[in-house]
Protein backbone atom coordinates (compact mmCIF):
# COMPACT_ATOMS: atom_id res chain seq x y z
CA UNK A 1 0.00 0.00 0.00
CA UNK A 2 1.61 3.35 -1.47
CA UNK A 3 2.01 6.31 1.69
CA UNK A 4 -1.21 8.52 -0.58
CA UNK A 5 -3.01 5.41 -0.37
CA UNK A 6 -2.86 4.50 3.06
CA UNK A 7 -3.48 8.67 4.08
CA UNK A 8 -6.72 8.57 2.14
CA UNK A 9 -7.94 5.10 4.02
CA UNK A 10 -7.04 6.77 7.21
CA UNK A 11 -8.95 10.03 7.18
CA UNK A 12 -11.88 7.73 5.51
CA UNK A 13 -11.67 9.04 1.56
CA UNK A 14 -12.70 6.28 -0.98
CA UNK A 15 -11.11 6.04 -3.96
CA UNK A 16 -12.83 4.01 -6.62
CA UNK A 17 -11.91 3.09 -10.57
CA UNK A 18 -14.83 2.55 -13.06
CA UNK A 19 -14.78 1.30 -16.44
CA UNK A 20 -17.67 -0.18 -18.57
CA UNK A 21 -18.40 -1.84 -22.09
CA UNK A 22 -15.08 -3.84 -22.69
CA UNK A 23 -16.83 -6.62 -25.03
CA UNK A 24 -14.29 -9.00 -24.36
CA UNK A 25 -11.23 -7.26 -24.73
CA UNK A 26 -8.31 -8.92 -22.66
CA UNK A 27 -6.24 -5.79 -23.08
CA UNK A 28 -8.82 -4.02 -21.46
CA UNK A 29 -9.61 -6.37 -18.56
CA UNK A 30 -6.26 -6.32 -17.73
CA UNK A 31 -5.88 -2.79 -17.72
CA UNK A 32 -8.90 -2.65 -15.14
CA UNK A 33 -7.57 -4.87 -12.84
CA UNK A 34 -4.24 -3.62 -13.05
CA UNK A 35 -5.87 -0.34 -12.39
CA UNK A 36 -5.89 -0.46 -8.71
CA UNK A 37 -1.93 -0.30 -8.19
CA UNK A 38 -1.91 2.57 -10.98
CA UNK A 39 -4.05 4.67 -9.66
CA UNK A 40 -3.89 3.51 -5.79
CA UNK A 41 -7.58 2.75 -5.76
CA UNK A 42 -8.68 0.62 -3.00
CA UNK A 43 -12.23 -0.61 -5.11
CA UNK A 44 -12.76 -1.20 -8.56
CA UNK A 45 -16.03 -1.15 -10.31
CA UNK A 46 -16.61 -2.78 -14.09
CA UNK A 47 -20.12 -1.69 -14.91
CA UNK A 48 -21.35 -3.99 -17.51
CA UNK A 49 -20.92 -5.56 -20.95
CA UNK A 50 -18.06 -7.92 -20.12
CA UNK A 51 -18.78 -10.56 -23.34
CA UNK A 52 -17.40 -10.35 -26.49
CA UNK A 53 -19.48 -10.05 -29.84
CA UNK A 54 -18.08 -13.09 -31.94
CA UNK A 55 -16.72 -16.19 -32.55
CA UNK A 56 -13.25 -16.64 -34.34
CA UNK A 57 -13.05 -20.43 -35.87
CA UNK A 58 -9.26 -21.17 -35.88
CA UNK A 59 -9.52 -24.36 -38.37
CA UNK A 60 -6.48 -26.72 -37.89
CA UNK A 61 -5.40 -28.72 -41.04
CA UNK A 62 -2.49 -30.45 -42.16
CA UNK A 63 -0.12 -28.94 -38.95
CA UNK A 64 -1.43 -25.31 -39.71
CA UNK A 65 -3.83 -22.85 -38.37
CA UNK A 66 -5.83 -20.79 -40.44
CA UNK A 67 -8.75 -17.51 -39.35
CA UNK A 68 -10.18 -14.87 -40.65
CA UNK A 69 -9.59 -11.69 -38.47
CA UNK A 70 -10.44 -7.85 -39.39
CA UNK A 71 -11.54 -8.71 -43.00
CA UNK A 72 -8.09 -10.79 -44.15
CA UNK A 73 -6.69 -14.47 -43.93
CA UNK A 74 -3.80 -15.27 -41.68
CA UNK A 75 -2.50 -18.22 -40.67
CA UNK A 76 -0.14 -19.67 -37.98
CA UNK A 77 2.23 -22.74 -38.55
CA UNK A 78 4.11 -22.49 -34.86
CA UNK A 79 3.34 -21.83 -31.30
CA UNK A 80 4.38 -18.38 -31.17
CA UNK A 81 2.47 -17.71 -34.48
CA UNK A 82 -0.62 -19.21 -32.60
CA UNK A 83 -0.57 -17.02 -29.87
CA UNK A 84 -0.25 -14.10 -32.03
CA UNK A 85 -3.27 -14.78 -34.20
CA UNK A 86 -4.88 -15.76 -30.84
CA UNK A 87 -4.37 -12.17 -29.10
CA UNK A 88 -4.72 -10.29 -32.23
CA UNK A 89 -8.39 -11.76 -32.36
CA UNK A 90 -8.95 -11.32 -28.47
CA UNK A 91 -7.52 -7.58 -29.13
CA UNK A 92 -10.95 -6.93 -31.18
CA UNK A 93 -12.94 -8.51 -28.17
CA UNK A 94 -13.70 -11.80 -30.18
CA UNK A 95 -13.51 -15.60 -28.90
CA UNK A 96 -11.09 -17.50 -30.66
CA UNK A 97 -12.13 -21.20 -31.16
CA UNK A 98 -9.93 -24.06 -32.15
CA UNK A 99 -12.02 -26.53 -34.68
CA UNK A 100 -11.55 -29.25 -37.11
CA UNK A 101 -12.25 -28.06 -41.24
CA UNK A 102 -15.75 -30.92 -40.28
CA UNK A 103 -16.43 -28.79 -37.20
CA UNK A 104 -16.37 -25.39 -38.85
CA UNK A 105 -18.61 -26.76 -41.12
CA UNK A 106 -20.73 -27.82 -39.01
CA UNK A 107 -20.77 -24.07 -37.52
CA UNK A 108 -21.54 -22.79 -41.05
CA UNK A 109 -24.26 -25.33 -41.91
CA UNK A 110 -26.57 -25.11 -38.47
CA UNK A 111 -27.02 -22.18 -36.20
CA UNK A 112 -27.83 -24.33 -33.19
CA UNK A 113 -24.03 -25.65 -33.01
CA UNK A 114 -22.78 -22.26 -33.46
CA UNK A 115 -24.79 -21.06 -30.47
CA UNK A 116 -23.24 -23.84 -28.38
CA UNK A 117 -19.66 -23.23 -29.49
CA UNK A 118 -20.04 -19.67 -28.33
CA UNK A 119 -21.78 -20.22 -25.10
CA UNK A 120 -19.00 -22.48 -24.29
CA UNK A 121 -16.14 -19.88 -25.75
CA UNK A 122 -17.83 -17.47 -23.64
CA UNK A 123 -18.13 -19.08 -20.41
CA UNK A 124 -14.39 -20.56 -20.94
CA UNK A 125 -12.95 -17.11 -21.35
CA UNK A 126 -14.96 -15.78 -18.80
CA UNK A 127 -13.37 -17.87 -16.44
CA UNK A 128 -9.84 -17.69 -17.24
CA UNK A 129 -10.68 -13.48 -16.74
CA UNK A 130 -12.10 -14.49 -12.84
CA UNK A 131 -8.76 -16.37 -12.45
CA UNK A 132 -6.59 -13.99 -13.48
CA UNK A 133 -8.41 -11.38 -11.17
CA UNK A 134 -7.85 -14.42 -8.95
CA UNK A 135 -4.22 -14.16 -9.06
CA UNK A 136 -3.89 -10.20 -9.03
CA UNK A 137 -5.93 -8.96 -6.19
CA UNK A 138 -6.54 -12.09 -3.73
CA UNK A 139 -3.84 -10.38 -1.29
CA UNK A 140 -4.51 -6.70 -2.34
CA UNK A 141 -7.09 -6.16 -0.29
CA UNK A 142 -9.04 -4.60 -3.23
CA UNK A 143 -12.75 -4.42 -3.75
CA UNK A 144 -13.87 -5.68 -6.83
CA UNK A 145 -17.29 -5.37 -8.04
CA UNK A 146 -18.62 -6.24 -10.99
CA UNK A 147 -21.90 -6.50 -13.07
CA UNK A 148 -23.41 -7.75 -16.46
CA UNK A 149 -24.97 -4.93 -18.61
CA UNK A 150 -27.70 -5.07 -21.17
CA UNK A 151 -25.62 -7.02 -23.62
CA UNK A 152 -24.79 -10.36 -21.22
CA UNK A 153 -26.76 -12.91 -21.61
CA UNK A 154 -27.50 -14.76 -18.36
CA UNK A 155 -24.79 -17.42 -18.44
CA UNK A 156 -22.68 -15.17 -16.68
CA UNK A 157 -23.96 -14.69 -13.82
CA UNK A 158 -23.28 -18.23 -12.26
CA UNK A 159 -19.67 -17.67 -13.32
CA UNK A 160 -19.36 -13.83 -11.22
CA UNK A 161 -21.24 -15.73 -8.26
CA UNK A 162 -18.75 -18.66 -8.00
CA UNK A 163 -15.69 -16.18 -7.87
CA UNK A 164 -13.92 -15.72 -4.67
CA UNK A 165 -12.56 -12.60 -5.11
CA UNK A 166 -15.25 -10.75 -7.63
CA UNK A 167 -17.96 -9.39 -5.64
CA UNK A 168 -21.37 -9.78 -7.83
CA UNK A 169 -23.53 -6.55 -7.30
CA UNK A 170 -26.17 -6.07 -9.81
CA UNK A 171 -30.04 -5.94 -8.67
CA UNK A 172 -28.58 -5.22 -5.15
CA UNK A 173 -27.75 -2.83 -2.34
CA UNK A 174 -23.96 -3.26 -1.54
CA UNK A 175 -21.55 -1.21 1.01
CA UNK A 176 -18.64 0.04 -0.67
CA UNK A 177 -16.41 0.61 1.97
CA UNK A 178 -18.48 3.45 4.55
CA UNK A 179 -20.69 4.01 1.20
CA UNK A 180 -24.04 2.22 -0.39
CA UNK A 181 -23.94 1.37 -3.78
CA UNK A 182 -27.01 0.35 -5.72
CA UNK A 183 -26.49 -1.51 -9.07
CA UNK A 184 -28.72 -2.57 -11.98
CA UNK A 185 -27.61 -3.76 -15.30
CA UNK A 186 -30.58 -3.42 -16.94
CA UNK A 187 -31.29 -1.19 -20.14
CA UNK A 188 -34.25 0.58 -21.33
CA UNK A 189 -35.23 -0.61 -25.06
CA UNK A 190 -32.42 -0.57 -28.00
CA UNK A 191 -33.13 -1.51 -31.19
CA UNK A 192 -30.58 -4.73 -31.01
CA UNK A 193 -33.06 -6.15 -28.63
CA UNK A 194 -30.57 -7.59 -26.06
CA UNK A 195 -31.39 -9.41 -23.44
CA UNK A 196 -31.80 -7.75 -20.45
CA UNK A 197 -33.85 -4.89 -21.15
CA UNK A 198 -37.07 -3.22 -19.78
CA UNK A 199 -39.90 -0.77 -20.71
CA UNK A 200 -39.19 2.70 -19.07
CA UNK A 201 -41.93 1.77 -16.51
CA UNK A 202 -40.53 -1.37 -15.50
CA UNK A 203 -36.79 -0.12 -15.05
CA UNK A 204 -38.12 2.61 -13.13
CA UNK A 205 -40.23 -0.10 -10.78
CA UNK A 206 -36.77 -1.76 -10.62
CA UNK A 207 -34.80 0.83 -9.59
CA UNK A 208 -37.17 2.13 -7.18
CA UNK A 209 -37.41 -0.73 -5.19
CA UNK A 210 -33.88 -1.11 -4.77
CA UNK A 211 -33.46 3.09 -4.27
CA UNK A 212 -35.89 2.26 -0.79
CA UNK A 213 -33.30 0.18 0.57
CA UNK A 214 -30.73 3.25 0.54
CA UNK A 215 -30.47 4.38 4.10
CA UNK A 216 -28.26 7.33 2.99
CA UNK A 217 -28.77 8.24 -0.56
CA UNK A 218 -26.55 11.44 -0.25
CA UNK A 219 -23.45 9.62 -0.05
CA UNK A 220 -24.42 6.65 -2.02
CA UNK A 221 -23.13 5.81 -5.82
CA UNK A 222 -25.62 4.45 -7.93
CA UNK A 223 -23.71 2.06 -10.46
CA UNK A 224 -26.64 2.01 -13.79
CA UNK A 225 -25.80 0.97 -17.00
CA UNK A 226 -27.54 2.87 -18.94
CA UNK A 227 -27.02 6.98 -18.58
CA UNK A 228 -29.56 8.92 -17.72
CA UNK A 229 -31.80 10.29 -21.09
CA UNK A 230 -30.79 13.87 -22.46
CA UNK A 231 -27.85 14.40 -20.10
CA UNK A 232 -24.99 14.43 -22.36
CA UNK A 233 -24.08 11.02 -21.65
CA UNK A 234 -26.53 9.00 -23.68
CA UNK A 235 -25.71 11.01 -27.46
CA UNK A 236 -25.38 8.58 -30.03
CA UNK A 237 -26.53 8.53 -33.70
CA UNK A 238 -29.88 8.14 -34.84
CA UNK A 239 -31.01 4.72 -36.48
CA UNK A 240 -33.55 4.03 -38.73
CA UNK A 241 -35.75 0.83 -38.68
CA UNK A 242 -32.73 -0.78 -40.41
CA UNK A 243 -30.47 0.21 -38.07
CA UNK A 244 -28.87 1.91 -40.44
CA UNK A 245 -27.90 5.84 -39.66
CA UNK A 246 -30.25 8.68 -40.15
CA UNK A 247 -28.84 11.38 -41.84
CA UNK A 248 -29.57 15.20 -41.90
CA UNK A 249 -27.55 17.80 -43.78
CA UNK A 250 -25.74 15.02 -45.11
CA UNK A 251 -24.76 13.95 -41.56
CA UNK A 252 -25.48 11.18 -39.16
CA UNK A 253 -28.59 12.49 -36.73
CA UNK A 254 -26.94 12.34 -33.08
CA UNK A 255 -29.98 12.02 -30.38
CA UNK A 256 -30.31 11.42 -26.56
CA UNK A 257 -30.96 7.55 -26.09
CA UNK A 258 -30.63 6.85 -22.33
CA UNK A 259 -33.12 6.20 -20.06
CA UNK A 260 -35.86 8.42 -18.53
CA UNK A 261 -36.56 6.32 -15.79
CA UNK A 262 -32.42 6.52 -14.73
CA UNK A 263 -32.62 10.43 -14.71
CA UNK A 264 -36.12 10.49 -12.44
CA UNK A 265 -34.55 8.18 -9.94
CA UNK A 266 -31.35 10.19 -10.13
CA UNK A 267 -33.56 13.93 -9.64
CA UNK A 268 -35.32 12.04 -6.79
CA UNK A 269 -32.78 10.43 -5.02
CA UNK A 270 -29.73 12.85 -5.81
CA UNK A 271 -26.77 10.43 -4.83
CA UNK A 272 -23.57 11.32 -4.30
CA UNK A 273 -21.89 10.03 -7.64
CA UNK A 274 -23.61 8.01 -10.44
CA UNK A 275 -21.49 5.64 -12.80
CA UNK A 276 -22.79 4.58 -16.31
CA UNK A 277 -21.59 3.24 -19.45
CA UNK A 278 -24.00 1.75 -22.35
CA UNK A 279 -22.95 4.70 -24.76
CA UNK A 280 -19.96 4.27 -25.94
CA UNK A 281 -19.18 7.36 -27.97
CA UNK A 282 -20.58 9.47 -25.55
CA UNK A 283 -17.90 10.35 -22.80
CA UNK A 284 -18.21 13.11 -20.15
CA UNK A 285 -19.19 14.14 -16.76
CA UNK A 286 -22.29 16.07 -15.49
CA UNK A 287 -24.13 17.14 -12.42
CA UNK A 288 -27.74 16.46 -12.37
CA UNK A 289 -28.30 18.59 -9.37
CA UNK A 290 -26.17 17.45 -6.51
CA UNK A 291 -25.36 14.13 -8.35
CA UNK A 292 -21.93 14.03 -9.95
CA UNK A 293 -22.64 11.71 -12.79
CA UNK A 294 -20.15 9.57 -15.23
CA UNK A 295 -19.79 7.68 -18.39
CA UNK A 296 -16.24 6.91 -18.96
CA UNK A 297 -16.90 5.84 -22.46
CA UNK A 298 -15.71 3.29 -24.15
CA UNK A 299 -12.80 2.18 -26.95
CA UNK A 300 -12.48 -1.71 -26.17
CA UNK A 301 -12.16 -2.12 -29.80
CA UNK A 302 -8.59 -0.49 -30.03
CA UNK A 303 -7.27 -1.75 -27.03
CA UNK A 304 -7.79 1.24 -24.84
CA UNK A 305 -9.16 1.30 -21.29
CA UNK A 306 -11.70 4.51 -20.71
CA UNK A 307 -12.28 5.42 -16.78
CA UNK A 308 -12.76 7.18 -14.11
CA UNK A 309 -11.14 8.22 -11.00
CA UNK A 310 -13.51 9.26 -8.06
CA UNK A 311 -12.27 9.84 -4.56
CA UNK A 312 -15.42 9.83 -1.97
CA UNK A 313 -15.37 11.61 1.48
CA UNK A 314 -17.92 11.16 3.93
CA UNK A 315 -19.87 14.07 2.92
CA UNK A 316 -19.69 13.54 -0.91
CA UNK A 317 -17.79 13.42 -3.68
CA UNK A 318 -14.33 15.31 -3.36
CA UNK A 319 -12.04 14.80 -6.66
CA UNK A 320 -13.11 12.92 -10.17
CA UNK A 321 -11.19 12.46 -12.98
CA UNK A 322 -11.76 10.53 -16.67
CA UNK A 323 -8.66 8.73 -17.33
CA UNK A 324 -7.62 6.78 -20.43
CA UNK A 325 -4.46 3.98 -21.09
Amino acid sequence: MGIFRQRRDEEGLLRLYYASDVHGSDVCWRKFLNAAQHYECSTLIMGGDLIGKALVPIVRSNGTYTAWVVGGERHASSAEDLDELESAIRMNGFYPLHTTPEEHQAMRDDASVRERMFARAIAEDLERWVDLAEERLAATGVQLYVMPGNDDPWSIDEVLEQSPVILPCDGRVVDVRSHEMLSCGFSNPTPWNSPRELSEDELYGKLRALAERVESPETAIFNLHVPPFDSGLDTAMELDEELRPVLKSGRPNEIPVGSAAVRQLIEEFQPALALHGHIHESRGITRIGRTVAINPGSDYNGGRLEGCVVDLAADGVKNFKLVSG
